[in-house]
Formats: structure tokens, sequence, C-alpha cells
């Protein structure tokens, strides 16, 4: 990792709040308004979105942007999208044939609040709004000198990688084999892998590829982010197989202990709780040696990463 003074890194923390801030109140401008025939399912939608939380791939697809010399806001509707593509998922994760989460982010569930019928339409309505919030970019006018048929591929392309990141050969296809394998007595690391590269790992790759994407960056560029997205993905989901057995309910705002309860299969549980720490530990550094190549551009995703991975909650 680059070597950053104690003040430069509290600079950097202290910017990332700011962006985090602005995130929050770009989030509640793509909103849907609560009104209609439909005004209940929107309700929870807008519950589900407004529930908090660290808003980890929007915050990513950002951070991937500018490290690719983005600017302008043409990345906006796109992490909007992503967003809303993660609460859909967490909403129909919590349902009670999934893994019957009665709390998430310190208060009640989306189908614990609203009813498990509408937490599935919530879910699905998520998941249809994220693509038409993604499709203004579109329909927006041209930014910061943009040719508009540049600004279609770029989109289209973004929209691609969105879609199959999220979808069977993504995070539906993890989704699906981490569903599977509650029933088996054990499974193979390489099994394993899979689950945690598909489930968390490609929507985590779908942000940084989308902002490098975004910020016209060329096909090795991209490939780069989407390597770095992985190896950060894996991290990232083994250090939250570490805080279901570490954390409290009370510092993670939601039902701790539910791996064990569901049978869920986790690093914590396949190879012991000092052993995925390890690796944890090397797929950061992995991570952050990957982005030492763009030098002091890469100061700010590093910090990122840093808070991110050794998060408590």
């Amino acid at each position: 990792m680059i070597p950053l003074k104690p003040n430069e890194i509290q600079e950097w923390e202290e910017m990332h709040e700011e962006r985090l801030v602005d995130l929050e109140e770009m989030i509640e401008q793509y909103l849907p308004k609560e009104r209609g025939q439909q005004k209940i399912v929107i309700e929870a939608m807008n519950y589900s979105m407004m529930a908090g939380g660290k808003r980890v791939r929007p915050r990513l697809m950002q951070e991937a942007y500018y490290l690719c010399r983005g600017h302008g806001w043409i990345v906006e509707p796109f992490m909007i999208a992503i967003e809303m593509i993660h609460a859909y998922s967490l909403v129909h994760d919590d349902l009670p044939a999934m893994d019957n989460d009665t709390y998430r982010r310190g208060r009640k569930t989306t189908h614990v609040a609203y009813g498990e019928c509408m937490g599935i339409l919530a879910g699905d309505a998520l998941l249809n709004y994220a693509y038409e919030v993604a499709c203004t970019a579109f329909t927006s006018c041209v930014v910061d000198g943009i040719a508009m048929t540049d600004r279609y591929k770029m989109a289209a392309r973004a929209i691609t990688i969105l879609a199959k990141k999220s979808g069977i050969h993504g995070m539906i296809g993890g989704q699906t084999a981490d569903v599977e394998a509650e029933k088996m007595e054990e499974i193979t690391k390489e099994e394993l892998l899979f689950i945690h590269e598909h489930k968390t790992g490609a929507l985590i790759e779908a942000a940084m590829m989308i902002g490098a994407v975004m910020a016209g960056a060329d096909k090795e560029r991209v490939a780069e982010m989407e390597q770095v997205g992985h190896v950060l993905g894996l991290a990232f989901q083994i250090q939250d197989d570490i805080l279901d057995v570490t954390g409290t309910e009370a510092e993670l705002g939601k039902n701790v202990g539910s791996d064990d309860k569901n049978n869920k299969k986790t690093y914590v549980s396949c190879m012991g709780l000092e052993a995925a720490k390890a690796e944890m530990e090397r797929l950061y550094m992995e991570a952050l040696d990957m982005l030492d190549k763009y030098g002091s551009e890469s100061e700010s995703i590093q910090v990122y990463i840093r808070d991110l991975i050794h998060r408590k909650k």
C-alpha cells in the first residue's frame, strides 16, 4: 500500500464521509414518489433503500470512476441502479423461504414491516426500477463534451455488465449454489469459492467495471478493475463471515449467528476463524498490490478499501 501520513489518511477518511453523505442525498432524489394505487409497494421499496448501510457498491463504482479519470455525473444512474439491485437481493434474502431474518441495519426487515407478499413485490420492483434508472443514461444530455454516440456505447456496455453480473451467471447463480449447499454436510473449497465469487463478488466486480467503463477506460483497464473487484469481493465476504461469528447484534444491526442457524457454508465454518482471518488479509493485500500500479491516483480508493475490509459492522 502507498504509505500515507496519519493526517493524510484522516483527510481521505473525511472526504469519504462527505461522499457518503452526498450519495445518500443522491439516492433520495432517484427514489420513486409514494403515490397512486401502487403506493404501498413504493413505500416498501423506499423503506428498503433508506435503511442505511455502507453503500459499498456505488461507492466502489465512484472510486473506480475517479481512479480511471472520470469526471461529471455520468456515472450516477449506475451508482443508484447497483444499490437498488443490492437492496432487492437483501429483501429477498431475508424472506422466510431464504434466511428468515427479522432485523437488518437495526430495524425490521422489509417482509416483517410490510408482510411477506409485499416483501416479494418490493424486491421485484427494486430490480425493475434499477434498470429504469440505469436507462436514463441514454436519455440525459451530453455531458462534459462526451459525444452522444460514445455515451450510448458506454451506457450499453455498462448495462450489459450490470445485467450479467446480477443474473444467473453472477449474483443469482451464487445465491442458487448457496441455497443448494445448505442441503450438504460438507462442500469443497472450490464450491465455497463459487458461492462467494458469484453471490457477493459479482456485484462488486460490476461496480468496479462500470466505474471504469463510464470513465471511458479501455478494455485492459476495465479488465484490471474486474480483477481488483474479484479479489476485493472475496475479502469483503470473508470479513462478513467473520463478523457473523465475532460481532454482536448491537454492532451489526442484524441477527447474528444466522449463517450457523441456516447451515450456511462460510470460510469460518470450512476453514476455521484464524485461517479465515489470514485469507482475508492476504486478499486485501493482493487488491492493494494491484492498485499500486496507479501510483498516487489510487490513494483514495486504497484508504476506502482499508476501512471497508477492516470494518467492525
